[in-house]
């Protein structure tokens, strides 16, 4: 039997992916009752992987760790068998401050979250590097972990970036500014890096990923012997996007805002490219490409529903859901 895929990311500072799924969908069943859907949220490496594994059957467990300016914060995992999944903006995220850190800020909770996903036998760790607060080269994190051994352990780097750590397009230069880094500031994260990298490892500094997270795709690669890979690729594969898409008549997919950078990494593009043959198209609060561009068959934005921004994000669930409905009276046969 044929059924839609609704598998949208995040609009971030807005709604969760689930919670995108959910808005779509029930405007879907709304103007096609008789159609089958299912949702499959998803992310890109970035704050909502945990979400995305907990929404396609993982458990979540909770842990206190330390933040990424010292002081305790609840974050999570998620787990499956004998697969974890562990997200550096849980434990270290730039969400997480009140106030931007940029030379204090520290990866050692995400250290205590992997030593967790450990203890409950984990054989296979995916760890999603996006949304950090900190810009240490993953230092803290090995802090953490001390003595903690890897061996027959498979850490899987989930990404939508792979800088190296250094240079022009590395951590620092990059992304520094992103967390609050002054210029003065970025030629002072990118010593310590340099120094750091010359201290563990400094043929892993190149290695795409490396200057993921502040560094700590680093440290992982460098020392816990860890492999990298892009982000939605590996979400996908943990949530059952091949199976799901099998037969599929439409895939939803969508995220915040569908641009140039959309191409790059970015959970929609990675569903179009695993859709093969189904169309596909999207959601999303903004679009400024065309929408063949990306692949997509059509692109629907909620800004062209309400132009107001304020308004339109304090509606998104209810436009979404007449979204959703239009969708089904455009795509979707009963």
């Amino acid at each position: 039997m044929s059924h839609v895929v609704v598998a949208p990311d995040k609009f971030k500072g807005s709604l969760t992916a689930p919670q995108v799924a959910a808005a779509v969908a029930r405007g879907l069943r709304e103007a096609a009752p008789d159609v089958a859907v299912r949702c499959l949220p998803v992310a890109d490496g970035g704050d909502g992987t945990v979400d995305a594994a907990v929404a396609a059957g993982f458990m979540k467990v909770g842990r206190w760790v330390t933040g990424p300016v010292g002081k305790p914060v609840p974050a999570s995992f998620a787990i499956r068998g004998t697969t974890a999944v562990v997200e550096v903006a849980s434990a270290a995220g730039l969400t997480l401050l009140e106030r931007p850190a940029p030379l204090d800020a520290t990866s050692h909770g995400v250290g205590e979250l992997l030593k967790a996903a450990l203890d409950t036998g984990c054989t296979t760790i995916v760890l999603g590097l996006g949304g950090s607060a900190c810009t240490d080269g993953g230092a803290g994190m090995l802090e953490a972990l001390g003595d903690t051994s890897f061996d027959g352990v498979d850490l899987v780097l989930a990404s939508d970036v792979d800088n190296p750590l250094l240079g022009p397009s590395g951590a620092a230069a990059v992304y520094g500014p992103q967390k609050g880094a002054s210029p003065d500031q970025v030629e002072i994260l990118e010593a310590r890096l340099a120094a750091f990298a010359e201290r563990i490892g400094p043929d892993h500094a190149e290695r795409p990923g490396a200057g993921a997270a502040g560094g700590i795709g680093f440290a992982a690669l460098a020392v816990l012997g860890a492999r990298f890979r892009p982000g939605i690729e590996v979400v996908l594969d943990l949530v059952g996007f091949a199976d799901a898409v099998r037969d599929a008549s439409l895939v939803i997919t969508g995220e915040g805002s569908l641009d140039a950078q959309t191409r790059h990494g970015k959970a929609p593009f990675g569903v179009v490219r695993a859709s093969g043959d189904v169309p596909v198209v999207a959601v999303a609060g903004q679009c400024s490409v065309e929408p063949g561009d990306l692949g997509l068959k059509a692109a629907y934005a909620l800004l062209d529903v309400e132009p107001d921004v304020t308004r339109c994000m304090a509606r998104a669930e209810t436009l979404l859901t007449g979204l959703g409905g239009r969708i089904a009276r455009d795509w979707v046969s009963e």
